[in-house]
């Protein structure tokens, strides 16, 4: 039977820990939590970002977590809680899924992304926009 975008989401949501953005905020200078921005660039530059997040795209996260992987990014071999988020908390709650189901054990999202993020009035910064040279 087929299964659309709200199921899917619905079943990720029901296997993997959630925060509020009160929950996160309170942790914000805890040195064993990472947040990670799923969304794509172009929303990072139109949206704003949050301080601190490592930028890791939804479509390339997968390959940057596994080690074996040519595409390895250091930051996913910390000991740290990844906290991850997108703009609605769709993206981010499949992407957590995915990362449990790949081992890693220390992760989480943020329930309504970064639009809730915003919302509560949470610290955004401006990404700078590469110039063309």
């Amino acid at each position: 039977m087929k299964k659309g975008y709200k199921q899917l989401v619905d079943e990720a949501t029901a296997m993997i820990r959630t925060y509020s953005v009160a929950e996160v905020m309170s942790r914000l200078d805890d040195p064993n939590i990472q947040l990670i921005d799923v969304r794509d660039i172009r929303e990072l530059e139109r949206e704003g970002m949050v301080p601190g997040a490592f930028h890791a795209p939804r479509g390339m996260i997968e390959f940057w977590v596994d080690p074996e992987s040519p595409y390895f990014k250091p930051v996913f071999g910390e000991n740290k809680e990844f906290i991850l988020f997108c703009a609605a908390g769709w993206r981010s709650a499949l992407t957590t899924r995915t990362l449990l189901e790949m081992g890693l054990e220390k992760v989480a999202h943020i329930d309504g992304g970064f639009g809730a993020w915003k919302a509560a009035g949470a610290p955004v910064v401006q990404k700078e926009r590469k110039q063309n040279v």
